[in-house]
C-alpha cells in the first residue's frame, strides 16, 4: 500500500506548543470568562471544545474550581456538574444529529488526563461509520467540521 500524507496544519500547534506547566486550559477559561474555545461558562461549571478533537463536536464540561476528582465537588458543583453535561448532550443533538456519545472522565495522568489536575467530562458525539478503515489502517482520523463552526453550531444549540 503506498503511504499518502493526509493535510493536518492544526496538529503543528499540538505537536510544537508548550509541555508540562503551561498553565491550566481549564482554568484560563473561567477566569477569563469565556475565550475562544468555550461553549458555556455556568456559575460553577463550563464547557469548551476540545482542540485536538476525536470526533467532531468534542467538547469538555468541567468545573471552574480547579479540583483533580469528582470526590472533590461540592454538593452544588456536582449537580451543576451532571445537569450541564446533560445540557451539552441536548445541544450536541440538535447541532449535530449524532447517533450516539462516548462519555468519558480520565482521571489521574496513567488514566489518559491531558489536565490531570483539573477533572473534565468528555462529550464526544458519535456516527455510524465514523470510525472506518482510516484509523485501522492509515492511522488517521478524519475530521468532517471545523472546530469554530463546531463551537458555533453548540452555542447557538445551547
Amino acid at each position: 500500500m503506498e503511504e499518502r500524507p493526509l493535510w493536518a496544519p492544526w496538529r503543528l500547534e499540538y505537536v510544537t506548543g508548550p509541555k508540562g506547566d503551561a498553565g491550566c486550559i481549564f482554568c484560563d477559561a473561567a477566569a477569563d470568562g469565556g475565550g475562544e474555545m468555550v461553549v458555556h461558562v455556568g456559575e460553577r461549571t463550563l464547557v469548551l471544545m476540545n482542540a485536538y478533537p476525536y470526533a467532531p463536536g468534542h467538547t469538555m464540561v468541567a468545573p471552574r474550581r480547579h479540583v483533580p476528582s469528582v470526590t472533590d465537588l461540592d454538593d452544588a458543583e456536582s449537580l451543576e456538574f451532571m445537569a450541564l453535561t446533560q445540557r451539552t448532550l441536548r445541544a450536541a443533538r440538535e447541532a449535530f444529529s449524532p447517533d450516539g456519545f462516548n462519555l468519558g472522565i480520565n482521571e489521574g495522568k496513567v488514566a489518559g488526563a491531558g489536565f490531570a489536575d483539573h477533572l473534565h467530562l468528555h462529550v464526544v458525539p458519535r456516527w455510524g461509520g465514523d470510525v472506518n478503515f482510516m484509523p485501522v489502517v492509515a492511522g488517521t482520523k478524519v475530521m468532517s467540521q471545523a472546530l469554530d463552526s463546531a463551537r458555533e453550531a453548540l452555542r447557538a444549540a445551547f
